[in-house]
């Protein structure tokens, strides 16, 4: 294995105890999601309508996919997922506690999108169900990688002693330089994972 992999190796290593809370974080909120729907919650359903409408009506990549550009609407959607999702849960995870709360929400959002306009389940359907998984994974997957690299920042850079201190102490602004390297190392997977999830979203389907 090259010295490069290597890196990104340790980098995940280094955050896999903050990857796996913030993935458990999203599970929950994908679960409480699909439940809520499934159990025909007004304020479930008629949230996942209202969302999905304004998107319909004013995001880039569904204006986009609606006027026959899946491979422009998959860039637009990469875009949006990276620069306004991704790394400002990234940034948040200095704090620590942020990416929390944000993670259930999003993982609720993915949860009641499970069922389709007329509030039937996408899972009751094989091919529709295998397509709203996949989509679901390939998204979550990069945004766990996102906010679990953040929050190992944020605990070295709150406790650089101990269990979540990084080797080097060399800082940039008080920010660990080792931390802001594993980020980097982790954000190397989580670009072309994010670009992955957009393309199979609107030209596999």
């Amino acid at each position: 294995m090259n010295a490069f992999l290597l890196s990104i190796c340790t980098a995940l290593r280094r955050a896999r105890a903050p990857i796996l809370w913030v993935g458990l974080v999203y599970t929950v909120g994908v679960v409480a999601g699909a439940g809520m729907v499934n159990l025909n919650s007004g304020f479930a359903l008629a949230y996942r309508d209202q969302l999905v409408g304004r998107a319909m009506a004013s995001d880039p990549a569904a204006l986009a996919s609606g006027r026959g550009f899946p491979v422009r609407a998959a860039l637009w959607d990469f875009a949006g997922n990276l620069g306004q999702g991704a790394v400002p849960s990234t940034i948040m995870g200095l704090a620590v506690v942020l990416p929390f709360p944000q993670a259930v929400f999003r993982g609720w959002v993915g949860g009641i999108v499970s069922v389709d306009g007329e509030h039937r389940s996408r899972l009751g359907n094989w091919r529709e169900g295998r397509y709203y998984l996949g989509v679901l994974l390939l998204q979550l997957l990069p945004y766990t990688l996102a906010a679990g690299a953040g929050v190992r920042l944020g605990l070295g850079f709150l406790m650089p002693n101990g269990r979540w201190g990084y080797s080097s102490q060399q800082r940039w602004l008080a920010i660990p330089v080792e931390g802001v390297r594993d980020v980097a190392r982790i954000y190397v997977l989580i670009v072309p994972l994010f670009l992955l999830a957009s393309l199979v979203e609107f030209l596999v389907r």
